[in-house]
């Protein structure tokens, strides 16, 4: 299977997957998922041929499973280990929900060097948390009732937190069930000291400084339903901050976006990640 070490401290082994050939483009999971929420996208990539590498964050999916480092400044190292161990340039990177964390991380603190373009997909940034200065944010309660649900009952605790992932009511029709039972089986995998610890790194971080700091095109790509990161507090602040941004909305579309709307959220990716 193939892993790479990471320079981060502690250092530990990430497992990736790595398809087709081209130009590169990285996917960064959302939480609590894995690579494997990607499988899709990842067809469409590389037939369009796009070099694909697909990896799993510490602690979640097949990668190592360490006590600590689940924090944004260790999962940008963890990514840039990843970019130099294979040595990928002219890359675009894509991050779904706290995986645009490790994009907006990244790009502010190692620079765009290796970098062309990049996607916010459903993604924290800016900042999720309300503060004097972030109104519009989120109250800390919210992220407070998250962690006690996980250290409670992790498992019921996912068993809630996907149905409104996925815009999801009982008995609702022409909605595969099945991928939610998908989703939980991921997540249930992972490490549940990284996936308490995730939920306070997406919740407290300010990303503005790393936005403002980017200078390479970016699409931004939202769903106007989203239950979960609702546009609002979310894409549309970070749009606002990047000049080079383009906004991408999905008409409906829920946080899940790659179940909910795949054909629409893989045409943005595609005509994005193909102009010039």
């Amino acid at each position: 299977m193939p892993y790479i070490s990471t320079q981060s401290s502690p250092p530990v082994q990430l497992y990736y997957e790595d398809h087709g050939t081209g130009q590169p483009v990285v996917l960064i999971h959302g939480w609590p998922l894995s690579h494997r929420m990607w499988e899709g996208q990842v067809t469409a990539l590389t037939a369009a041929g796009f070099r694909c590498v697909a990896y799993d964050r510490r602690g979640f999916g097949e990668s190592e499973r360490p006590a600590g480092g689940y924090d944004y400044d260790t999962f940008a190292d963890d990514l840039h280990s990843l970019l130099t161990s294979l040595d990928l340039t002219n890359v675009i990177l894509a991050g779904f929900s706290m995986g645009g964390g490790e994009v907006a991380r990244y790009l502010g603190k190692h620079g765009s060097d290796r970098i062309a373009k990049a996607m916010f997909i459903a993604a924290v940034p800016p900042f999720l948390l309300k503060t004097a200065d972030n109104p519009t944010g989120a109250d800390q309660s919210l992220f407070d009732g998250m962690m006690a649900g996980v250290k409670k009952d992790r498992i019921a605790f996912l068993d809630g937190f996907f149905q409104g992932f996925f815009n999801h009511t009982p008995g609702q029709k022409d909605f595969p069930v099945d991928a939610i039972e998908y989703a939980k089986w991921i997540a249930w995998g992972a490490s549940p000291v990284g996936t308490l610890e995730c939920i306070r790194a997406f919740g407290t971080t300010d990303f503005r400084p790393d936005l403002k700091k980017i200078t390479i095109p970016v699409a931004v790509i939202h769903g106007t339903a989203d239950a979960i990161v609702p546009f609002d507090i979310s894409g549309k602040l970070t749009a606002a901050t990047i000049p080079t941004s383009t906004t991408i909305t999905i008409d409906g579309g829920s946080h899940g976006l790659p179940v909910t709307h795949p054909e629409q959220l893989t045409k943005a990716m595609l005509d994005f990640a193909k102009a010039s």
